[in-house]
Formats: structure tokens, C-alpha cells, sequence
């Protein structure tokens, strides 16, 4: 590898405090070395410097690894990882699209030699100075078993394969042919790699930041027994939104424990392939949803803004905000983004029959009500989620039984759900769900 290659980069340049930084300036450390060890003879302890920086390098390297759960050669893993996150204007251009061609593309091919070559690089340099031999330690690196939540093991399995193809890529153009496709298919960065967000305020910072939800309930549409209804016009319209095509906000209202929450876990589940990503908003970060949209509005991803048990009392204001979102200003809404909504109530804000009787209050008694009925009117698909009856919620039972492998008797079976509706919240979807779990978790099954 060219002595201080590293500055060669120019869309993939790492960061200050990387670990990517810390090994190249170590590399270069040592490149450097030789030529002042004369000059330096009052200070022999250069080499051991070296070693100890080496150490806590290689420690940073297998943590991170073992964190991730990688396996094979750890600095490949490591590199590809790099390139899967870093965001640049080729890979944010490639993301979902895939290969982009002209000027940028030349660019990047000049960065991938360079990548290529510390994909080569053996550390052969720095352990002759310091007397150590870590590379083999981290060639064939096997990670511990375990369920890791960095993100799912999909993503994780297709990095280790893609450090393997990089690794043995001949040139720099099938170098690129390789991350283009990962670009295409899984997209880069914190986007790329994770299907659900949340807002967060660092403490200083003055603007909110979209962080990542690591640990994603693996729900899917068919695990929710019945409404199919009310699932088809939720599919339909999401649908509609990841094709590109016209595609409305959404508010699923409805009783509680029906699946509501459940549905749009569902769905982020059945359309993350196809780019759709879900950022949670809680109420209180609605006024940050200007500066959240325009972090995200230019990428090549489908993003619903998700806000569960919306609902507000009549003093609470916060709703001006989302109606401001949602419709509203000079600014179009960006046509990657959508509003899915989940609510207790049909009507969201609380009314009281002051707002139409006590005139001597407020003089104009129908704006009041119009008001607080606006923001609902503005989400163009509401779907219903009510409770099932005696019969549908038996149905329930049964279908989830027989997922888990309880193998009662229906009579049975039914008279103790009964019974545990009685004393657990009524007749609903997480009453059933609750009462299996009951029955997995105390009988032999």
C-alpha cells in the first residue's frame, strides 16, 4: 500500500477519531519510523508506543466486530461496514437506484483502488516493528453465538458476504460493481441498514437527530387474526406510496388492543425491502417535524412519520403544528413522505359541549368545533378498528392456539379464554394474544 494512501480518498474520507483514521495514521506512524529510528536513538521506546496503539486498535477492531457479530477476517468486515455507512454523494446517488454512471462514478473508482488496496493490507509493516502478530488473530475470526440488535441479521450476513467478494474484486471496476449493488439493494448509511427511527435531542445540539431503533418487533400482517378489511385498505395505500404512485396519511382509530400499532409494524416489516423506512414521532417532538423532514425528504427511501395513541385534550395546542405538517405553508410536502396515525378516538382532539353551547365564551361557536375537527379531515384514509364479538374473538383463540401448539380441548380452551376476558379488559385482539401467551407460559405445550 502507497505511503499516506488514505489521502488519496476523496468521497470516502474518514473522520477525524475513526477507527479507519486511527489505523492509517498508525500505518503511517510506522512507514515513518524507520527513517528517524537513527535520529531517535535517546528514545527506544517508539516500537513499544507502536505496539500498545496497535493493541488498543486491534481491541476497537474485535469489540466493534463482536458487537455487530461478524465473522471471518475482521478488517474486511470492518472495511465493508465502513462503506456500507458512509454516506457521500455517490452512495447516497446509488442508494435503491443502483449504478448512476458520469463524473461521480470516476470518482468513486478512484477511491475503490485505494479501498482495494487496504483490503490487501496485512499489517505485515506494523507487526515486524512492534514484534507482534495480531493479523492472524483476526483473519478467521469466529463471533460469539448470540442474537445481535445492531441491526438485523440479514444486513449483517450480506456484509460478511460482500467483505468476502470485495476482498477478492481484481480491479476497481468490479470493486465498484460489488457496493453499487449493496447501495441498490440494502442503501447506505443509518437509512440503509435499519427500518425504524426515533427522534432524539443530544443534550447541545440544536437540531433534533433521527436515531436508530435497534430492536424491531417482528411482526407480520398475517399475525393479526381477522380485519382483513381494514388490512387491505392499509396495503393498498401503502402500496400506492412505495410505487411512487399518489398515496394519502392514514389514521387507524378504533378500539384499543385491535391491532393498530400492530398493522403499521406490519407493515414496515412486508415493504422494508422495497425502501420503506418508519420514523417514530412522540407529541411532544412535533415541532421538530420541519427540521426531521428536511433530513430526510432528498433520500431515495418511502419515510412514514409514526405517531401512536394520537389524541390531545382540549388545552393541549400541539396538534397546530401537525396540521401545519400535514397540509399547509408555501413549501409542497415532499412526495417521499407520509403521516400513519393510531388513536383511541374517531376525532383526535377532546370536544366538550361548551364548544357549541357556551356562546358567551366564544362568539364564533362553529370555527371552535371546526377547528379541533380539521386536523382528522386531513388524513385522507381513516380505517376502523373495532372490537370483535363473542364469536370473532373465540376465532382468535382458536387460530393463536394453534400457532403455539396448545393442544386442548376447544370446549376447554374457550370457556378459560371466556373466563380471562372477564378479568383481563374485554373482548379484543390483546386480551386473546395475552391469554396464550398465559396458557404457553404455564401449561406443558
Amino acid at each position: 500500500m502507497c505511503d499516506r494512501s488514505w489521502n488519496r480518498l476523496i468521497l470516502y474520507r474518514p473522520k477525524p477519531g475513526t477507527l479507519l483514521e486511527q489505523m492509517l495514521h498508525l500505518r503511517e506512524r510506522a512507514v515513518l519510523m524507520p527513517a528517524t529510528e537513527q535520529a531517535d536513538e535517546n528514545h527506544p521506546g517508539q516500537e513499544q508506543s507502536l505496539a500498545d496503539e496497535l493493541l488498543e486498535r486491534m481491541h476497537d477492531l474485535v469489540t466493534l466486530c463482536e458487537e455487530h457479530g461478524f465473522s471471518g477476517n475482521l478488517w474486511h468486515c470492518y472495511l465493508t461496514y465502513y462503506l456500507a455507512y458512509h454516506e457521500n454523494a455517490y452512495s447516497r446517488a446509488c442508494e435503491i437506484r443502483g449504478a448512476v454512471g458520469g463524473g461521480i462514478e470516476k470518482v468513486a473508482l478512484q477511491d475503490y483502488a485505494v479501498l482495494m488496496e487496504l483490503f490487501a493490507w496485512t499489517f505485515d509493516d506494523l507487526e515486524e516493528l512492534t514484534g507482534l502478530s495480531v493479523y492472524p488473530l483476526i483473519q478467521d475470526f469466529t463471533a460469539t453465538q448470540g442474537d445481535r440488535k445492531t441491526f438485523n441479521r440479514r444486513i449483517r450476513d450480506r456484509i460478511m458476504e460482500l467483505s468476502v467478494s470485495l476482498s477478492a474484486c481484481r480491479d476497481p471496476q468490479e470493486f465498484l460493481g460489488e457496493i453499487t449493488g449493496f447501495y441498490r439493494d440494502f442503501g447506505v448509511g443509518k437509512f440503509g441498514l435499519h427500518k425504524a427511527f426515533r427522534i432524539s435531542h443530544p443534550e447541545g445540539a440544536d437540531h433534533p437527530e433521527v436515531v436508530p431503533i435497534t430492536n424491531i418487533a417482528h411482526v407480520q400482517l398475517e399475525d393479526l387474526v381477522g380485519y382483513e378489511t381494514a388490512k387491505k385498505k392499509l396495503i393498498e395505500n401503502t402500496e400506492a406510496f412505495v410505487a411512487g404512485r399518489s398515496a394519502n396519511n392514514c389514521l387507524l382509530y378504533g378500539d384499543a388492543g385491535t391491532g393498530k400499532s400492530s398493522s403499521i409494524k406490519g407493515i414496515l416489516n412486508r415493504y422494508y425491502d422495497q425502501g420503506l423506512r418508519i420514523i417514530e414521532v412522540y407529541r411532544h417532538q412535533f415541532r421538530d417535524l420541519n427540521d426531521v423532514i428536511g433530513q430526510i425528504k432528498n433520500r431515495n427511501y418511502r419515510f412514514i412519520l409514526y405517531m401512536d395513541d394520537l389524541s390531545f385534550e382540549d388545552f393541549e395546542t400541539e396538534y397546530k403544528y401537525l396540521k401545519a405538517v400535514i397540509e399547509g405553508g408555501l413549501e409542497k410536502k415532499p412526495d417521499n413522505i407520509l403521516i400513519y396515525a393510531t388513536s383511541n378516538r374517531r376525532h383526535l382532539i377532546r370536544e366538550n359541549y361548551s364548544d357549541k353551547e357556551d356562546i358567551r365564551v366564544d362568539m364564533h361557536t362553529s370555527d371552535t368545533v371546526q377547528e379541533k375537527l380539521s386536523l382528522v379531515y386531513r388524513f385522507g384514509v381513516t380505517i376502523y378498528f373495532g372490537s370483535p364479538d363473542k364469536k370473532q374473538f373465540q376465532q382468535i383463540v382458536r387460530v393463536l392456539a394453534s400457532r403455539h401448539g396448545i393442544t386442548m380441548p376447544e370446549d376447554e380452551l374457550l370457556l378459560a379464554a371466556n373466563a380471562w376476558e372477564l378479568q383481563h379488559g374485554g373482548l379484543s385482539g390483546r386480551t386473546a394474544q395475552q391469554f396464550i401467551d398465559y396458557l404457553a407460559g404455564t401449561r406443558n405445550i
